[in-house]
Order: C-alpha cells, then structure tokens, then sequence
C-alpha cells in the first residue's frame, strides 16, 4: 500500500488550572504506527501552535486524514461560562478549506455530544469512545473501499442522513509512546505528565461523563506497558512526577497492588498523583501505593453532608472523608478535596454542614464549584428536565448548570 500521511490534531486550548498533555492522540499515535508502517504520522497541537501556524503546516504536510480531538466543550466555571464550539469550528472550516484531506474528530469532549457536535463541526467522519482500533478500521476501511457499518462508534452520513454505530467491544491492550517535542513543552508548564493505568468507571454519580466517554466497564491496561512508558519517560527524559488520569485510580485494586509492585521493583523514583475517592481505601493500600511513589490526591469529594453524598449518587460517607483525610495526613501524602456547592438537593443547612465537617480536616486545600455542568445523558439531566431547569429539546452545547433553589448564595 502506498504511503499515507495522517495529522493528529489536539485543539484544546484550554490552560487551567494547568496545560494537561494531550494524551489521547499519543495513544492513537502510538497504536497506529505499530499497526499501519505505511502512515505517516504527524501531531499539531494547538496549545504551542496558532491558527497561522496550523494552515502553514497543512499546507506543508499536505495530509491525506486529519483526526482532530476535543478535549473540553467549556470551562466548567458558572462564572465564566466560556465555550470553546467557535474555537473547534474554525480548525475544522480552516481545514476544509487549506487541504483536501478527510476530516475526523473524536475525543472526550465530542463523545458527549457525538449526534449533535458531529452536525454543527460538520467533519467527514467521527468517532466517540476510545479511538484507537475504529481509527485503524476506518482508515483501512477507505483505503481499501469497504464497508463502514461494523466499524464500533463510527458516526458518517449514509443516504443523506447521520448513522451512528453502536460500540460493542473496548480495548484492552493500548501502547503509549509519548511525543518528547510534546511532553518537553507539558514538563516545563505543568511539572507533571499524564498517563493511563485503567479505562472506563462503575460508579453512577449523577453528574458525571465518565460512563458515557469510557463505559461503566473498567478495563486494565498493561502494567508491563505503564512501567515501560515510565522507564523510558524517568530514564531518557528526566521526568520523574506522573498523574494517573483514571476517572477514580482506586478501583480494581488487586491490580493497583500488582502495578505497585512492579513500580516498586523497577526502583524508578517516580513520584505520582491520581484522582481517588474514598471507597475501597485503607491504611494497607495507602501505605503500598506511597512505597510506589504515590505523593498526592485529588479526591472528588464534592459534599461533606451525608444527604447530599446520597443525593450526588457517591459511594461513601463523610465520615469515610475524615478517616482517609486523617489517614493521608498521618502517612504524609498531600492531598485535596473538590467540592461542588449548591447543586441537586443543596440547602443551607447542607451547606453548613459542609462547612462544619470541613473544619474537621487539616492539612488539605479545598477546591469549592459553585453548580453542577449539565450534561446530556446523565441522571442530573433527567432531574433538570423533570425541574424544568432545562427543556427536553434543549442541546446543552452551550453551557446550562444546575443550582439548587434551596440556598442563598448572596
């Protein structure tokens, strides 16, 4: 087959609190150049690059495919409340219009809204869900003219009209290469990069994308392949702080043990954080996971009121909070606690007790949300059309959040 070239494009912009790396396309990357040594790969990112620069490259490359990915739809922030739908617009229109090449876009933002983003970016293809094997089927599927209707979580027009495959498997075994022009611009800004050990979440929090981006199933990945691309990120790169970007690290702890033990053995002097909550967690694995080289959590603790844990859909209490608080303080392990304030079932006095409760933990820094994103697909949805704090029809693109009428916030 003859020589293809392919641009993997990271469009996020967004720089808070800090740049993340863009770690999704490093695993598309990383996959289809072992499957496909006839494509040629390339990345653009747009947090080191501009749009001039972007058009110059194109025209440079001259790509066949471009795979473009988004990251964040808005902020998060019900005071800001910016969308960056404009800012993706433009890369996909300016695309179009500086090259030939097929146009495909995925990522985590977009495999919220895959129908309705697919229908306003307008690219050739799309792919919501993790990508690496449906972007090898459908670039093969092209180049060989085949058909795309087993492609898992492809979405194209056929007949004049936008079909969306369902996703019947998930991958177990992705490999990660990371991008050194990349991760030396993300080491310098961040002082972290970030990796994978697990993919997919079984918790049911109410407002919560995870399930809807990686599944409820949760798959491993190889801890031979995690201590390798740790290896040579410590050893040929200098880079020894690492955060896990599981949606919660501490589920499916026997291989979390087994991953301990293999970073413990390598003797990497890595040091890592992860985002944790504070079901499944004792003084046993807390001390293993330090001797690993675990050094901070971010804990998505949202409440310190039992009502509104319950109401929230989390799946511990707060005096699971306070345990693990005194536990991480006792084994010297920074940690933090997000907070999300005012949202379903809020009232002032949940909210003083929150307050109260937080007293009760030192040492820690807390990180208050006002509101809860509403997102489609997840329960808050359903509880917001029930309220009619949204419309059915409503697209939720633009950025809508619910905020209990239960509380004063002046």
């Amino acid at each position: 087959m003859s020589s293809k070239k392919l641009i993997l494009v990271s469009a996020n912009r967004h720089t808070e609190p800090y740049p993340v790396y863009p770690l999704g396309i490093s695993y598309l990357n990383s996959y289809l150049a072992s499957q496909m040594p006839y494509l040629e790969i390339f990345i653009f990112d747009f947090m080191t690059g501009s749009i001039e620069e972007y058009i110059q490259y194109l025209d440079k490359i001259r790509p066949d495919y471009v795979g473009i990915s988004i990251r964040n739809i808005d902020d998060v922030n019900i005071y800001k409340q910016e969308s960056f739908i404009t800012d993706y617009k433009l890369i996909i229109d300016s695309t179009r219009e500086s090259s030939g090449s097929v146009i495909i876009i995925g990522g985590a933002g977009f495999s919220i809204y895959p129908e309705l983003l697919f229908e306003t970016l307008k690219p050739d293809f799309a792919i919501y869900g993790e990508g690496e094997i449906s972007l090898y089927k459908l670039i093969t599927a092209l180049e060989n003219n085949k058909s795309l209707e087993k492609i898992d979580g492809l979405l194209y027009i056929h007949h004049g009209n936008i079909k969306v495959n369902k996703r019947h498997s998930y991958f177990h075994s992705p490999i990660l290469t990371l991008d050194q022009s990349l991760t030396d611009y993300y080491w310098q800004k961040s002082g972290m990069l970030n990796i994978q050990t697990k993919r997919g979440c079984p918790y049911n929090c109410i407002y919560c994308t995870y399930p809807l981006i990686e599944g409820h199933k949760v798959r491993t990945l190889d801890p031979d392949q995690i201590v390798k691309t740790l290896s040579e990120l410590y050893f040929s790169q200098k880079i020894d702080y690492v955060f896990f970007t599981d949606s919660i690290f501490n589920i499916s702890n026997e291989f979390n043990l087994e991953l301990a033990d293999r970073l413990i053995s390598a003797d990497l002097k890595i040091r890592w954080g992860g985002y944790f909550n504070f079901a499944h967690l004792d003084r046993n694995l807390l001390e293993k996971f330090k001797r690993a080289g675990l050094r901070h959590i971010e804990f998505g603790t949202e409440s310190l009121s039992d009502t509104i844990l319950k109401k929230y859909e989390k799946p511990f209490t707060v005096a699971d909070v306070i345990r693990i608080s005194e536990l991480c303080n006792n084994l010297g392990i920074d940690y933090a606690h997000f907070l999300i304030l005012g949202g379903y079932g809020e009232t002032n006095q949940t909210l003083d007790e929150t307050f109260e409760n937080s007293k009760k933990i030192i040492r820690s820094v807390f990180f208050p949300y006002i509101g809860m994103r509403i997102y489609p697909g997840t329960r808050l949805h359903g509880i917001a059309i029930k309220e009619k704090v949204v419309q059915k029809d409503d697209p939720l693109l633009e950025p809508v959040y619910y905020l209990s009428k239960d509380i004063d916030l002046i």
